[in-house]
This record gives structure tokens, sequence and C-alpha cells, in this order.
């Protein structure tokens, strides 16, 4: 199990050479590939503004780390393109209480944009080497509030739920049941759910006293999601 914990010494993103670019090109990201789409929540687009997405990819991509779409990470994963990022974030309705469980790390640049708008990101990752180097991103850009766990992702997290949200980065063909059970009532989920090789939609949950409220909100192609063994 691999913990990120602790506001001790928590530094901003640090500015290294050539910083300057990327936070143009960062700005220019938000304003002509989120907002312009409509994304209207300012502290999502502040987030988004924020956040170093060219520190959550290869060092050989990181001049495309700003580009309108998914990029590789490695072990068969990606980054999403940063306006699904956007809306799934925006879809979520952070509030800055919430603690909120993530299902697929990646490369933690989901967590990160849900750090800063969040009290707690609790996030599981398959794949253990992902997660480490997760892990260690996010403590070296100085990104508190984030627990990183290596395990199965359709388990959840049942010692530290319950959660008031739940984002999942992955698409499973159904709903994992865990992660229902463990949703707060009046919670919020945003999960793609479909075939790998079929139509997914993203679809939006929410907990209500009559069950389990489902509304599809937009198709999308998301990398399936995986049991572990």
């Amino acid at each position: 199990m691999l913990l990120l914990g602790g506001d001790e010494g928590a530094a901003q993103p640090p500015r290294a050479a050539g910083e300057t670019g990327y936070a143009t090109a960062r700005a220019r990201m938000v304003r002509e590939q989120i907002a312009a789409r409509g994304i209207t929540n300012l502290r999502v687009l502040e987030a988004m503004g924020q956040v170093p997405r060219h520190e959550f990819v290869p060092a050989e991509l990181r001049s495309r780390a700003y580009e309108d779409g998914p990029l590789p990470i490695g072990h068969g994963q990606t980054i999403s393109q940063p306006y699904i990022v956007a809306f799934m974030t925006e879809a979520l309705d952070p509030k800055p209480t919430d603690r909120v469980l993530e299902i697929g790390t990646g490369s933690g640049y989901q967590a990160a944009v849900l750090s800063g708008l969040v009290a707690e990101v609790c996030s599981i990752e398959l794949v253990e080497p992902l997660a480490r180097r997760a892990e260690t991103d996010l403590r070296r850009l100085g990104f508190t509030h984030v627990k990183v766990r290596c395990g199965d992702g359709h388990l959840g997290w049942p010692e530290a739920a319950p959660f008031d949200a739940i984002i999942v980065t992955c698409a499973p063909e159904e709903v994992p049941p865990a992660l229902v059970a463990q949703l707060k009532a009046g919670g919020r989920m945003i999960i793609p759910v479909g075939s790998q090789w079929g139509a997914q939609e993203l679809v939006l949950l929410q907990r209500t006293p009559a069950g389990l409220e489902k509304n599809a909100v937009l198709p999308v192609r998301f990398v399936p999601m995986v049991k572990g063994r």
C-alpha cells in the first residue's frame, strides 16, 4: 500500500526552466479547450489552470502536454484529454469538505486537480509502477490531501468509506456494486460504463432516498477497468 499524506512542508509546484511557456500553454488550454466548451465552474477552471499537466506525462511528451487529446503514460494507460478531466470534475460538483475516491490513479493528474478542490482524495491504481510513479510525482510537486493505493478498483477502499464522491477513470462494463455501497447518501459518482470495443457512456449517479439516480451525460472512450488477480 502506498500512501501520500500530511500537509507538512507542502510546496507549490516548482517553476522550472520553460515554466512560462507551459503556463501560457496551460492558460490557452483552459480558455480554448475547456471554458469555450461550456465548463463554467470557476474553481474547476482555476484548478485546471494551476496544475502542471506537463509534469504528469512522460518527459518525451511534455511538448504535447497541453494538446487537446489523451496521451500515453505507459503500461497501456493514458492521461485523459484535458476537457474530459474538467468535465468529469465539474460533474462531480466537488465541495471543499468532500472526501473523494478515485479509481484509476494513472499519472496522478486527476488526483492533483481534485486535491485543491476537496478535503481528501483516496486514489486506487491497479498497475503498481504507475501507482508508485504517481505517488512520487504528487509528493514532489507538493500536492497534499492525496492517498495513493495499489489495488483492485472494483473493490473500492472499504476501510476509508463512505465517500462524498467517487470518480472512475477507466470503464467497467457495469457499475461495481462495491463502489455504490461506499457512496454516502446524497453522494455523487461519475463513471464511464461500457465494453472495451462497444459504446461507452459517461454516467452520473447520485444516491438518493429513493434509490440510485443514473443519467448518461456524454459518449466517451476509456481504457477498460481491469480486475486484480
